[in-house]
């Protein structure tokens, strides 16, 4: 209760929204695996200055992004979302999933998290008739997401049916205005030594990429592997 001059009102304690959020955190759909991933938990440690110094300017911009969130003088969230760019390993998911951990903490926003691959065979499984989810059910859940992190763009072989529900993801979300943070392992941009085939303009159509430029904000991450690099000397037995 809160004095009000009168008899006092009621409100609603601070505890609820604390549930409330941690109510969200776990219908978001986060794997296990990466449910501790915090942005203090973030290793940007590298030998190589240069990787090192990326890695903390990815960090810097995901910080950034969460604290900008909020527009107060337009009194309305951002639209547009992060396209976190890697070779595998280097935290893409980390870091998206430390972004949308934060945004339903700080704004209890209904967040959504989907491996894109595992979207796909989800969809593809409802065709036998055996399954008691919908291709509408299914994609409805990512399209009317808050905030949707979309992991691994790219991953799955560019068919034209692939295409159509990616587009269908898309530009629904770009058209209610309704940010995503994605991961992927593809690269806009050539770099010496480089082949074509790790472009993102190889694995999405022309008309996906322009879209993209729109609705997120490139973020280049760079160096070794973590998990094959650090993680794996964890389960070695013995000496």
């Amino acid at each position: 209760m809160e004095p009000d001059g009168g008899a006092g009102r009621a409100v609603r304690c601070e505890c609820q929204g604390e549930k409330r959020g941690e109510l969200l955190l776990r219908a978001a759909g986060i794997p296990h695996n990466y449910r501790h991933c915090t942005f203090s938990q973030f290793n940007t440690a590298n030998r190589d200055q240069n990787v090192a110094d990326q890695l903390r300017r990815g960090l810097r911009l995901c910080e950034s992004y969460v604290e900008s969130f909020y527009d107060p003088t337009r009194q309305r969230f951002r639209s547009t979302g992060l396209l976190l760019i890697g070779p595998p390993g280097v935290g893409k998911t980390h870091l998206a999933v430390a972004v949308l951990r934060e945004l339903i903490r700080a704004y209890q926003v209904r967040g959504h998290f989907v491996d894109f691959s595992s979207l796909i065979h989800r969809v593809q499984s409802t065709f036998d008739g055996g399954s008691e989810d919908t291709r509408t059910s299914i994609l409805q859940e990512v399209i009317e997401a808050e905030v949707l992190v979309l992991d691994e763009l790219g991953a799955q072989k560019p068919t034209e049916w692939v295409m159509d529900q990616l587009y269908l993801i898309m530009n629904s979300r770009y058209n209610q205005r309704r940010p995503t943070i994605f991961t992927t392992n593809y690269r806009l941009e050539l770099e010496a030594g480089q082949s074509r085939s790790s472009l993102l303009e190889t694995r999405i159509s022309a008309q996906l990429l322009s879209r993209l430029y729109e609705m997120a904000q490139e973020v280049v991450l760079a160096g070794v592997d973590y998990r094959s690099e650090v993680k794996r000397h964890a389960h070695r037995i013995g000496g």
